[in-house]
């Protein structure tokens, strides 16, 4: 029988706390350990993989009502092995018309982040918390939300990114179910997710639309990146 998704995802937290366990008998001055780790690490299951075949449960998906007017789904793309995770609200227009989120005019701006933070957009992952465009741009449903919010845990588990920066509203409030968070509010401070920091952060249509707050977006971004590489947070 084939190995289930679940059994694959504990293999990587297996994998995870024993590097972690190594490296603190390293920081004892503990050099040699009967444990060969690139022997293991060559056991564990493909996160490329892992994504293709929730990709593939997916489907054609019919979970939902905005199935009916959607051009294509759009599952999320980048690095399986990325230290940083971009969750947005949904697809737009040119999203919906080429597969691939972010790529109208607030992906424009989203890429210019990812590369001022010293990254390409194939060192980290973007995805969003529903995988179909909503009619005329509208904000995804709460029915929308709850059928689709599934997939986009799925891809955090798989992932594991050891930091998640949320793109406005309607994706923070989601991911920590909590219909009361503000962004105006919250944004530059950290919350929890199953362990992970998560960052909120603006949405880019809203700084295409209020450009004097993209320092704030930085100043955001920045404290993300403390949490992998704090050496070019400055």
């Amino acid at each position: 029988m084939g190995r289930t998704l679940n059994q694959e995802s504990t293999d990587l937290n297996i994998f995870r706390d024993l590097k972690s366990m190594l490296a603190c008998y390293q920081a004892f001055g503990i050099e040699n350990f009967p444990v060969n780790l690139e022997a293991f690490k060559s056991q564990l299951p493909d996160r490329d993989l892992m994504l293709e075949e929730l990709r593939k449960d997916i489907g054609e998906c019919t979970r939902c009502k905005l199935s009916k007017q959607r051009t294509n789904i759009v599952f999320g793309e980048g690095s399986s092995s990325s230290k940083i995770m971009f969750i947005g609200e949904a697809p737009g227009r040119e999203e919906d018309i080429q597969s691939r989120p972010f790529v109208g005019e607030a992906g424009v701006l989203l890429t210019r982040l990812i590369e001022k933070m010293g990254l390409k957009r194939s060192d980290v992952y973007i995805g969003n918390i529903v995988k179909c465009r909503p009619p005329e741009n509208r904000e995804p449903e709460d029915d929308e939300i709850s059928t689709c919010i599934s997939f986009i845990d799925r891809q955090i588990e798989i992932i594991r990114p050891e930091v998640i920066i949320t793109l406005g509203r309607i994706a923070l409030q989601s991911l920590m179910k909590n219909p009361a968070l503000k962004i105006t509010t919250v944004r530059g401070k950290f919350f929890d997710y199953k362990s992970i920091p998560v960052m909120p952060t603006f949405h880019p249509a809203y700084l295409l639309r209020n450009p004097g707050d993209k320092w704030k977006t930085w100043a955001d971004a920045q404290k993300a990146l403390e949490k992998i590489r704090p050496e070019v947070a400055k």
